[in-house]
């Protein structure tokens, strides 16, 4: 069945719906094997931080069966992915890339989410395979013809980095990723739901079994602080991303946030370059030296000249005793779990 809100069949068809990109793939219902699409023009995609139902609301909407969507799908766009273990800038690297004609970057879309939940509600593996391939055609639909697409994945979506990469073999991702003291730092910064976040982070992470190879036993889960909490779920992910720099060698790349944050137009070089996006250095120039890097990407404040270095300094000056002891900490966990706190393969030498 084909639900249309708003809209009867005679204004509008599902092949028209599929090949235009104003109708971002936005959600899967898994209970109705079914998409729902939501109208966001180009400009929109500048406006909000992420594509997720607080920001998008609920106007605009309409639901398409995945078997009707896929027998009109158009051929599918470069598609390439800014992994992260959350933040490290990574919503202002999707933004830079929204740039008409070349590419478009998508800020962690919902639909991906989707598909983690149906997972750990216990779909199958090769249902799972399937929607994920589906999914990852109708992101790949750029407002231009030549636009490459760039998205930005949540990193609860980083359980299924192996499977995206698999899935399309002409990908390349970004590991983007802060220091440990500096991700501990913006935790503490943001109180109740900065450790509450972690601590659901934690939970995901231990359902994918990414904790195991960090050698906690689960019975001292609970005698964890936050920021410990927090510790561990970045040595996870730190874990992962030096492993996926192994298995895919140059198709992906990492880098650190202070690293793009001293030297954004060599990053921005360098990325685009990995994901054959005709940039030229002038363009960047231009993005870095406008609004993209000059407000904060979540929500869209200015920033002044140095502040988010001043931001991070008062963070480690008001929790600077837990987060040189939980960092401590830390690094022998890594040590004793192999886990490097600096990755191979970074984007800039």
């Amino acid at each position: 069945m084909r639900r249309l809100i708003g809209m009867t069949d005679t204004q509008l068809q599902i092949r028209d719906v599929v090949k235009d990109a104003e109708w971002l793939a936005h959600r899967y219902d898994p209970g109705h094997d079914a998409f729902h699409f939501h109208r966001l023009p180009r400009a929109g995609h500048g406006q909000i931080p992420f594509l997720t139902d607080e920001h998008l609301g609920d106007q605009g909407r309409l639901v398409l069966r995945r078997a009707d969507v896929m027998a009109h799908a158009p051929a599918a766009a470069p598609l390439h992915f800014v992994f992260h273990s959350a933040y490290c800038c990574s919503t202002l690297l999707a933004a830079a890339f929204d740039s008409p004609g070349l590419s478009i970057g998508l800020k962690e879309p919902t639909l991906l989410n989707d598909i983690v939940g149906w997972r750990h509600r216990g779909a199958k593996g090769p249902d799972v395979a399937r929607v994920l391939d589906h999914s990852l055609h109708m992101l790949a639909r750029p407002f231009g013809p030549a636009e490459a697409v760039v998205v930005k994945p949540s990193n609860v979506v980083n359980a299924l980095i192996p499977g995206i990469l698999a899935l399309r073999p002409q990908a390349r991702a970004l590991l983007l990723h802060a220091p440990l003291e500096t991700y501990l730092a913006s935790i503490a910064r943001k109180g109740m739901w900065g450790r509450l976040w972690v601590r659901d982070l934690f939970q995901k992470l231990e359902l994918e079994g990414m904790l195991a190879p960090l050698g906690l036993a689960r019975e001292q889960y609970l005698g964890l602080t936050d920021i410990q909490v927090a510790a561990v779920g970045w040595l996870a992910q730190q874990r992962q991303f030096e492993a996926l720099t192994a298995q895919y060698g140059d198709r992906v790349a990492t880098l650190d946030s202070e690293v793009l944050v001293a030297r954004p137009i060599d990053a921005l070089v360098a990325l685009a370059g990995l994901f054959s996006v005709p940039m030229s250095r002038e363009t960047i120039s231009e993005i870095v030296g406008g609004p993209i890097f000059t407000r904060d990407a979540k929500n869209g404040t200015s920033f002044e000249a140095g502040q988010r270095e001043r931001q991070a300094k008062e963070g480690l000056r008001v929790h600077g005793e837990e987060i040189e002891k939980v960092a401590h900490w830390a690094s022998v966990l890594a040590a004793n779990a192999g886990v490097p706190m600096t990755l191979s393969r970074p984007l800039l030498a």
